[in-house]
C-alpha cells in the first residue's frame, strides 16, 4: 500500500484523507511520508516552484525539513546525535512503536516550516491538529516527543536561518524591506534578453507565461554558492575545468555542441520526453525515488528519515559547488548558441508542443522542449543532484538496485497535455546508475544543456555522495562534532581577514 501511495503523489493524486486522518496511527504509521509531505508538496508546488524544478529553494525546504526530522528522532536511536541540537537519548522502551518519533518528527517539522513558509501557518496548523496533536504546545520538556520536537526544530531552523542563503532577505542586516533569498553577490550578467553580447556567455530568456506575457530571467540564488554546506568545508576545493566548448572562438567545437543538441531535438521520443519532465521536477525524481526505495526495501521509520536525509543533504551540498561554477563560468544556453550559429537560417528539430521534429524550421525560433532554469549553463545542475543522489542511495542501502517503475498514463506530458505520450508508457530504473545516467541525458534531450556539461557534473558530484555519506554515519554513531549556527561562506571568509 505505501508503495502505491508514493507512485499516486508522484502522479499528482495527493491523498487529502491521510493527513486529515483522526486517529491516526502514531504506533505504525511513518508521520513523515503520511503527514508532513503529503501537506508540504503541495505547497511547494503553490509557492516555492510550480514545475518542481526551482531546485535551489525546493532543495532548501526539503533538506530543512529532513535534517529536523532527523535530529527529532536522534534522541530515541542512541548513540546517534542531532546536526544541530544535542538532547539527551531517551530509554530504549520509547522507541519500542513508532509513536514518539512520529510526534517527534512532526512538531519539529512544525517549527521548520513555520520560519521557511510562514505565510502557510495555518496549513501547519492544521498538519498537527488534523492528527489530534496541539499546534500551540510550546513545551520544551527534553522527557517528551513534542518537547524533543519543538526544540530539535527551532534548533534546525536557527541553526540554518543565516547559513548564507539570505533566508530572511536581510543579509546586510539593514534592509528595510526584507525580500528573502535575493542575490547578495551583485550578479549581472554581460548579455541581455534582447542583445547576446558575447555568444560565450549566459543570455536571459525571455520566456513566455502566457498570453502576452513574458518573463525575463533573472540568475535565482547566485548566492547558494556562498551556503555553508554539510558534508564539507570549502566548496573552492571542488572544480570543474573551463566549458571550452562553449568559447565561440572555438568555434568547429562551440557549433558541434549546439548540432548534438539540435540533432537530440529532432529525434525526441515520447519516452524521452516524458524521461525529461520526470527529472526536471525534483521532487518527483529525487524526491521520490528515494521514497520508494525505502518502502521497497522495507526500511524503517528512522531508516527512512536517515536515507531521506541523507540524500536530500547530498543534493543540497552538490549545488553549492554547482552554483559556485555556474558563477564562475557564467556559460551561454544552446538557444542563444543555436540562434547566434543559425540566425533565421533552416534547421530541423522539435517545432513546439505538438509540433512533433520539423525539417525546416528558423533557427531563431527553435526552442528546447524543457524552459531553461534561470541560472547559467554549465555545468548541469540536475545531471550532479542525480549523481550525489545516487551515490549517497547506493551507499546507505548497499546495493545499486532500484526496480522503480513510474507511469506515464497517455496525454500526461505537462508540455503536450493530451498528446504526449501518445500510449500509456512506463518509466523503469532498475538501478541507480540507469536513474543517474537517463537523468543526465534527459537534459540533452530536452535542449537545456549541452554534453559537456552533463559529464562534467557526472565527473565531479558522485563525491558529494560519497561526503554526506560519511556525515551522516558521524551522526548516527554519535561521533559528529556539535556545530554552531551556520554562517554564509562570504561572512567566514571575512572574518579570516
Amino acid at each position: 500500500m505505501k508503495i502505491k501511495l508514493s507512485i499516486l503523489v508522484i502522479l499528482g493524486f495527493v491523498i487529502p484523507s491521510l493527513a486529515r486522518a483522526m486517529p491516526y496511527d502514531f504506533d505504525n504509521g511513518n508521520a513523515a511520508f503520511e503527514i508532513v509531505i503529503q501537506t508540504v508538496a503541495p505547497v511547494v508546488f503553490t509557492e516555492v516552484s510550480p514545475t518542481g524544478g526551482d531546485a535551489t529553494l525546493v532543495l532548501r525546504t526539503t533538506t530543512l525539513i529532513t535534517n529536523a526530522w532527523f535530529d527529532a528522532t536522534a534522541p530515541y536511536a542512541a548513540p546517534a546525535v542531532g546536526v544541530y541540537s544535542r538532547i539527551a537519548h531517551r530509554p530504549a522502551a520509547e522507541s519500542a512503536t513508532n509513536a514518539n518519533l512520529n510526534i517527534a518528527l512532526l512538531y519539529a517539522s512544525y517549527r521548520v516550516l513555520e520560519r521557511l513558509l510562514p505565510s502557510y501557518r495555518d496549513t501547519w496548523r492544521g498538519m498537527l491538529a488534523g492528527v489530534g496533536l496541539d499546534p500551540d504546545d510550546n513545551s520544551t520538556d527534553l522527557t517528551t516527543a513534542v518537547g524533543i520536537g519543538n526544540v530539535a526544530g527551532h534548533a534546525v531552523a536557527l541553526g540554518r536561518e543565516r547559513d548564507g542563503m539570505n533566508q530572511l532577505g536581510d543579509a546586510d542586516g539593514r534592509s528595510y524591506n526584507p525580500e528573502p533569498y535575493r542575490d547578495t553577490t551583485g550578479y549581472a550578467p554581460v548579455n541581455t534578453a534582447y542583445q547576446l553580447v558575447n555568444p560565450s556567455r549566459w543570455q536571459p530568456d525571455m520566456q513566455r507565461q502566457g498570453t502576452g506575457i513574458y518573463k525575463i530571467q533573472q540568475f535565482v540564488t547566485p548566492q547558494y554558492g556562498l551556503t555553508e554546506p554539510y558534508s564539507y568545508k570549502n566548496p573552492k576545493r571542488f572544480r570543474v575545468p573551463p566549458p571550452i566548448n562553449s568559447n565561440h572562438h572555438r568555434f568547429g567545437r562551440y557549433k558541434q555542441q549546439a548540432d548534438e543538441v539540435l540533432q537530440a531535438s529532432a529525434n525526441l521520443t515520447d519516452a524521452q520526453k516524458m524521461q525529461a519532465e520526470l527529472f526536471d521536477n525534483k521532487i518527483n525524481s529525487l524526491g521520490f525515488s528515494a521514497i520508494f526505495a525505502a518502502f521497497s526495501q522495507g526500511l524503517s521509520l528512522r531508516e527512512f528519515i536517515e536515507l531521506d536525509f541523507l540524500t536530500n543533504m547530498a543534493a543540497h551540498d552538490a549545488g553549492i559547488v554547482i552554483w559556485q561554477e555556474k558563477r564562475r563560468h557564467d556559460a551561454v544556453r544552446p538557444f542563444s548558441a543555436i540562434q547566434y550559429i543559425y540566425g533565421d537560417s533552416p534547421v530541423t528539430a522539435w517545432g513546439g508542443p505538438g509540433q512533433g521534429t520539423v525539417s525546416d524550421l528558423p533557427a531563431n525560433e527553435w526552442r528546447s522542449y524543457l524552459e531553461e532554469a534561470d541560472h547559467p549553463e554549465y555545468p548541469s545542475a540536475s545531471a550532479c543532484f542525480c549523481e550525489a543522489h545516487g551515490q549517497a542511495a547506493r551507499l546507505y542501502l548497499g546495493n545499486d538496485n532500484l526496480n522503480w517503475t513510474v507511469p506515464a498514463p497517455a496525454g500526461s506530458s505537462r508540455i503536450e497535455p493530451g498528446i504526449t505520450p501518445a500510449t500509456d508508457i512506463d518509466l523503469f530504473f532498475p538501478t541507480w546508475t540507469q536513474f543517474v545516467d537517463d537523468c543526465g541525458a534527459s537534459r540533452v534531450w530536452a535542449g537545456v544543456h549541452f554534453w559537456s556539461a552533463v559529464e562534467q557534473s557526472q565527473r565531479l558530484c558522485k563525491v558529494f555522495g560519497d561526503q554526506a555519506h560519511g556525515y551522516l554515519q558521524e551522526l548516527v554513531n554519535g561521533t559528529a562534532a556539535p556545530r554552531p549556527p551556520a554562517v554564509g561562506l562570504a561572512k567566514k571568509g571575512r572574518k579570516h581577514h
